[in-house]
């Protein structure tokens, strides 16, 4: 899917545009409304309405004078009214500032299965297997040699993430980012624990090893 993402802030933007790339997302980022309105067409806009030239309702306006390109302004105008202007003027969703990627895309995947029901992305595979672990990731459990194992959610979205790349070298900021969202400024030594719980409850069906000066990879036993 090709996103148009038109947002004045550099950090806020190269943040999403990551998590969006990483999601497989094709990512066209524009700081100005004259910029988006003047870009390639997308299957999807994610709008902030502070822009340096306009006011984003005014492009959001014209962009679906022109089409029906799905819409979902996110913007750090938290107020009712500018919600409501929002939406009735043709916006699909409205996300407030500040957001976590997993937010923007679960928003972004609702609105396309609103917008064209019949070619929605696919869900994920209702399992993950891997030799002796395997990740139910509809249900969210873990079953290691047929046992369940008890997890924390946030151990279990740190196994998951982990386990949608197997054997990739995964940095510290990636994964903060991915599992605790985008603006987590707690110390990363939370992320340290969680790996020390999920290695103790995995044991040898799965490791996740330490990239030194990197971050983590997950080697799944065969």
């Amino acid at each position: 899917m090709r996103v148009l993402l038109v947002e004045d802030d550099q950090p806020i933007a190269d943040s999403l545009r990551r998590g969006l790339v990483r999601y497989g997302y094709e990512v066209t980022w524009v700081r100005t409304g004259a910029e988006a309105l003047a870009a390639e067409p997308a299957d999807m806009v994610l709008l902030d309405l502070g822009l340096p030239d306009v006011d984003g309702l005014d492009v959001c306006r014209e962009l679906r004078a022109r089409g029906d390109v799905p819409i979902i302004v996110i913007s750090a105008r938290a107020e009712e009214v500018d919600r409501v202007v929002g939406l009735e003027i043709g916006a699909d969703d409205y996300v407030s500032k500040p957001f976590g990627v997993r937010e923007v895309i679960a928003r972004m995947r609702a609105v396309a299965r609103r917008a064209r029901p019949a070619a929605a992305e696919p869900p994920p595979p209702d399992a993950l297997a891997g030799g002796r672990l395997v990740i139910d990731r509809r249900a969210r459990r873990v079953h290691v040699d047929g046992t369940e194992l008890a997890l924390s959610p946030k151990e279990y979205d740190l196994l998951a993430y982990l386990a949608d790349a197997p054997g990739a070298a995964l940095t510290r900021e990636q994964i903060m980012e991915a599992v605790w969202d985008a603006h987590w400024f707690g110390p990363t030594k939370t992320l340290d624990v969680h790996i020390g719980a999920l290695r103790r409850k995995l044991g040898d069906a799965a490791v996740v090893e330490t990239v030194r000066g990197v971050g983590f990879r997950l080697v799944v036993a065969g």
